[in-house]
């Protein structure tokens, strides 16, 4: 899953995070704690079952910086 961070140096490759889990009407949204990145909208078949994951990825682009975290389900 990727991950919206606004800036650098939080969080480093291979580093174990837990998310803090969001509802909407029709849609969820995790937070890597504590409120360090934000995922998208993830739809409600897509749900996480689990709370933590591993850091795999940081990624820098004009939009700013993007995290993608591995989840073992």
């Amino acid at each position: 899953m990727i991950f919206k961070m606004e800036r650098p140096g939080f969080l480093e490759e291979g580093q174990r995070v837990t998310v803090t889990e969001g509802e909407l009407p029709g849609s969820y949204y995790y937070t890597i704690d504590p409120s360090l990145a934000m995922s998208p909208n993830i739809a409600l078949r897509d749900r996480l079952k689990t709370n933590e994951g591993t850091v795999v990825a940081i990624e820098e682009n004009h939009r700013g910086f993007y995290v993608t975290v591995q989840f073992v389900e």
